[in-house]
């Protein structure tokens, strides 16, 4: 299996149709076919299941779409590093974000690294920490924006400031008055919203609390446990630095008072792996920023 045969495969993929990815490759359908064919000989497994119009990956397919994505980008960004030695800082620097990050911090950072070295773009990936330390490890990213905890013998990282979480709610509903802060009994028979990251953490509290909670939702996106809470479903209990990620002036914040409820953001890059002049510099500067906030 070669890097031509991983993009001939994903053609297919992408297009669900061999003749159409064919033309798309500017090669002949015959051709392309019998490549596939090649290919699911080598590794011993079908990767497609054919018929007269449309193709479908079996599960073995659908891995290898996955894989060849990650070794075609991951091809891409050598390329581009390799670069690095002649052309000075130049490239493209490749960031995987949780929402919150790029939402917040990153505009800004990036704007600062922007004026120092223009000659740098950016490819900007917003997902979840699992899978933006799943992309570290690969090699498709360089640096990663997560939330802790992180595993520190496998990657380095700067650690931002704590942030306490909050209670996000519909502010015609549960606390109608002016309090600033609550405690987690208050939230006892509340239906709660939660970020699946945080469930453990979340649970814990409410039990050293004495209440079981009761968990409306375990939602893994940042702006649909906010909107949840927006149409009063229920109450989302997230990090303080959530505030502002959707525009709505029926939301009402107010901070718990619950030592244990404390979160983190870090940005991350894999121990003992190379990184490009570009990433390096984008490091120190975090570290800058981060020092003066």
């Amino acid at each position: 299996m070669d890097i031509k045969q991983l993009t001939y495969f994903l053609g297919i993929a992408e297009e669900g149709n061999i003749t159409k990815a064919a033309e798309k490759l500017h090669i002949a359908q015959p051709h392309l076919s019998n490549q596939l064919k090649l290919l699911e000989d080598e590794l011993g497994v079908k990767l497609v299941e054919r018929s007269t119009r449309k193709i479908q990956l079996t599960n073995a397919g659908e891995m290898l779409m996955h894989r060849a994505k990650q070794v075609l980008e991951l091809m891409d960004r050598t390329i581009k590093e390799l670069k690095d030695f002649n052309e000075g800082l130049q490239g493209t620097l490749s960031i995987g974000a949780i929402s919150s990050a790029g939402d917040i911090l990153l505009p800004n950072w990036i704007y600062n690294f922007h004026q120092q070295y223009p000659g740098i773009n950016f490819h900007i990936r917003e997902c979840h920490t699992h899978e933006i330390l799943e992309l570290l490890n690969n090699g498709v990213i360089e640096i990663g924006i997560i939330r802790t905890p992180l595993n520190s013998e496998l990657y380095d990282s700067i650690l931002l400031p704590n942030e306490t979480m909050i209670a996000a709610t519909n502010r015609n509903l549960f606390w109608k008055n002016n309090r600033k802060y609550i405690d987690m009994k208050d939230l006892a028979n509340k239906p709660l919203l939660i970020h699946r990251r945080y469930e453990k953490m979340i649970v814990e509290a409410c039990q050293q609390s004495g209440f079981e909670p009761r968990i409306l939702g375990k939602i893994d996106d940042t702006r649909t446990i906010l909107l949840w809470a927006h149409t009063g479903m229920g109450v989302a209990i997230v990090p303080k630095d959530w505030i502002g990620l959707i525009s709505s002036t029926n939301l009402k914040y107010v901070e718990i008072k619950e030592p244990s409820l404390i979160t983190r953001t870090a940005v991350v890059w894999k121990k003992s792996h190379y990184l490009s002049s570009a990433a390096k510099h984008f490091l120190e500067n975090c570290k800058l920023l981060v020092g003066s906030d």
